[in-house]
């Protein structure tokens, strides 16, 4: 939203972009389901603060300001324009009832409308509500995920390079668990976002 200065801080918010924009994840980690993982925020301070506030106070007006920063961004915008489609993290019925809003959803559809990539949202369903994975631990988050996610309509995603977009990566249990269940349809790669 403003000029980002030598330490990648954006004058105008002071939020502080992530340095390590594009972390590849190597081919031989076996309990890695997706090949790619695009950061653009470290989860701290005024970063995490506005995330909370998209995704717990009713600010579902931020994703507007997510999207700018990603796809300002060169070399984010070219490896997202590497991939098919793209599939925001889908949340359960109840927890979308609450919110009135997916939190992913909104920034995938701000991404495909501006790079022209279709967007799938009812492809990757979750059937479950479950206990928030922020109030977990690190093991309890890989349980506490497993067989929430089905996949609608497979031939949609066959031999296609996914972008999943999800709003906060931390121990990486959901992206893998959603990548797990989107590699079972054959897809091409996933990357996640």
């Amino acid at each position: 939203c403003g000029k980002i200065d030598s330490n990648s801080i954006c004058k105008k918010c002071e939020i502080k972009l992530n340095k390590e924009i594009n972390v590849e994840i190597e081919n031989n980690i076996t309990s890695r389901y997706f090949k790619e993982l695009i950061t653009m925020f470290k989860y701290e301070g005024i970063i995490r603060k506005i995330i909370l506030d998209y995704k717990f106070n009713e600010k579902s007006y931020t994703y507007l300001t997510f999207t700018k920063f990603i796809l300002k961004n060169k070399n984010v915008f070219e490896k997202i324009k590497s991939y098919d489609t793209i599939i925001p993290v889908p949340i359960s019925k109840k927890r979308y009832k609450e919110r009135g809003y997916n939190q992913s959803y909104l920034i995938a559809k701000e991404i495909a409308k501006n790079t022209d990539l279709e967007i799938l949202n009812n492809c990757l369903i979750k059937t479950k509500n479950i206990i928030e994975q922020s109030k977990l631990n690190k093991e309890e988050r890989k349980i506490n995920i497993q067989g929430v996610y089905e996949i609608k309509n497979s031939a949609l995603i066959k031999n296609k390079k996914i972008l999943l977009i999800d709003d906060i990566y931390t121990t990486g249990s959901t992206v893998n668990e959603c990548s797990k269940i989107l590699n079972k349809e054959k897809t091409n790669k996933i990357g996640v976002l």
